[in-house]
């Protein structure tokens, strides 16, 4: 039997162990199974996404950090984004075009009404990002970043861009829009807490106590024939063991044997475990010896990423490339010409091979430079994010095989996050890559970003520098022109794989949890229309999809 089916069956076996050791009453384990509530309908819905603390805050601007996760049901944007492959779908807008990379043109749909009964018009868009312009902290995606100018006229809205800037079409389409006739009258959008939210979305504030609040079909919503939902239940407080027993439709959770928990609890939970994101090494390329690129190739080809995945995600996801990019969501950007779809499988000879071209040679069980010093650094992950701690023991384990010596650091994730934004690190765990493609690279590569350390920065916590890289994410954002766009992404790929900014390991994860008694079309492997995550936008495009289960079903 492989070593990986052996990992995994041992694990699986063991985290189900675990879960009845969680459970057991008077010494003995019993079945979890799942107690839906009989008091709620079959049209209703009870989500686990929203949670107090330990009580709910009647906060729905959709602005906020603290904002109630309903309030973006409520509000919605001109373009819908899925955030597994980048893709956009018309939404407030029902078409747009880029007649050259300085200019987005948008025209709204019709018929659509904020739920008091106003029209949604272009001036409720107009006003919309200029409330953001003049109230930054509410421009949470940063759409004035690159904006110039929003001009309205009748069903069209066209944005100025403030130079060649295609790519802005994402962050400007998934910016909340707010009706005019309310907003206006708003001394303070910036900490307005809106309890008495008015938008475009499929639902509306009903009851609201701070222990739980419920939302309510709107009946003039835009597609309100596509939405089979009539009430929807929050509950504020929710712990694991609720997740699995309590009876939810749907849930946004990691759970360790999804199979023997979540799946045993009932005979119509589903989940859907899709990749969003990659989890990798980072080093700090201003710290010796990792700007040698030859030192991070042999790391890199030190590791057996499939013992990695298996140990960090309990088998859930799979090994990731080397490219930069989230497969198989983008699978149509993957330059052809990378082998193995850009994965690297361990080869400890090649790596030695690639150490010793930096310097490095083993002796014994020790890689040391010419003065006898032996490879040594810090892996930095957050405490608590037992998936990267496990990651960081597998990673640490592997390259002692190869005579490095890695000692992990654990700050709290407040300091996690302060150390990799100010370069306090030699390497951590940390990521790469999302669904829209340019921002991935990016976000990677690009030396706007570039601080040195003891600075901050928001984005490129590796340091990462080149100039090929920057005359191509300049030349992105100044074509329309799809089938440029992808060979760029293929040249950009060429660079994460050869220079190695960042090491990936695994995919990280979306968490779907689901029950289909009552209600079925959930997204899934099959049917990836959007991703499975109950928070943001992305029930917006899950909730039309939804149908009801009659009862002789």
């Amino acid at each position: 039997m492989p070593k990986t089916h052996r990992l995994r069956r041992w694990r699986r076996a063991a985290a189900a162990g675990l879960a009845a050791v969680a459970l057991a009453v008077s010494g003995c384990s019993i079945q979890i199974t799942s107690q839906p509530d009989p008091s709620i309908g079959d049209d209703t819905m009870l989500i686990n996404a929203d949670h107090g603390n330990p009580l709910f805050t009647r906060t729905f601007n959709p602005y906020l950090t603290n904002t109630r996760t309903a309030s973006r049901w409520i509000y919605e944007p001109l373009v819908l984004v899925n955030p597994l492959d980048g893709s956009l779908t018309p939404w407030l807008a029902s078409e747009w075009e880029q007649p050259d990379a300085e200019t987005i043109v948008m025209t709204l749909r019709d018929g659509v009404e904020w739920s008091d009964g106003e029209p949604f018009t272009a001036a409720d868009v107009a006003f919309t990002f200029d409330m953001l312009k003049k109230t930054p902290a509410n421009d949470i995606y940063g759409a004035w970043q690159h904006l110039a100018s929003v001009e309205a006229d009748g069903k069209t809205v066209t944005f100025r861009l403030q130079g060649e800037d295609a790519p802005a079409l994402s962050i400007i389409g998934k910016t909340f829009m707010v009706p005019e006739h309310i907003w206006a009258e708003v001394d303070d959008p910036g900490t307005w807490r809106n309890e008495h939210p008015v938008g475009t979305g499929p639902f509306v504030l009903g009851n609201y106590s701070d222990q739980q609040y419920s939302m309510d079909r709107n009946p003039t919503y835009w597609q309100a024939d596509s939405i089979e939902i009539e009430h929807i239940i929050l509950p504020a407080t929710n712990t694991q063991l609720d997740t699995v027993t309590r009876g939810y439709d749907w849930a946004y959770s990691f759970i360790s044997d999804v199979e023997g928990t979540w799946g045993a609890a009932s005979a119509h939970n589903r989940w859907w475990f899709p990749p969003v994101g990659i989890i990798s090494l980072v080093p700090n390329l201003e710290r010796e010896p990792f700007d040698d690129v030859d030192v991070r190739r042999g790391i890199a080809l030190a590791l057996d990423r499939e013992e990695i995945a298996e140990t960090a995600s309990e088998g859930y996801m799979e090994p990731a490339g080397q490219t930069g990019l989230i497969l198989p969501n983008q699978e149509e950007y993957l330059d052809p010409t990378i082998p193995d779809s850009g994965v690297l499988a361990q080869d400890q000879d090649a790596a030695l091979a690639a150490f010793e071209e930096a310097g490095y040679e083993l002796e014994g069980d020790r890689l040391v430079d010419d003065a006898g010093e032996q490879l040594a650094f810090s892996l930095t992950t957050a405490n608590g994010y037992s998936d990267w701690t496990r990651a960081a023991q597998a990673v640490q384990r592997q390259l002692a095989e190869v005579g490095v010596k890695v000692s992990l650091e654990l700050p709290q994730p407040a300091g996690y996050q302060s150390a990799i934004a100010n370069g306090d690190f030699e390497m951590a765990i940390g990521g790469m890559g999302n669904g829209e493609v340019y921002q991935s690279f990016n976000s990677l590569l690009s030396s706007d970003f570039y601080v040195p350390s003891g600075e901050t920065t928001a984005n490129n916590f590796e340091r990462f520098r080149s100039d090929e890289a920057d005359a191509l994410l300049t030349e992105y954002r100044s074509t329309v022109d799809p089938q440029r766009q992808t060979e760029i992404v293929h040249e950009l790929q060429g660079i994460v794989y050869d220079e190695l900014p960042v090491i990936g390991l695994y995919y990280g994860g979306s968490w779907g949890l689901f029950n289909d008694a009552k209600f079925t079309g959930w997204p899934s492997a099959e049917d990836p229309y959007m991703i499975p995550q109950n928070y943001d936008s992305a029930p917006l495009a899950i909730f039309p999809r939804l149908d009801r289960v009659e009862g002789d079903q």
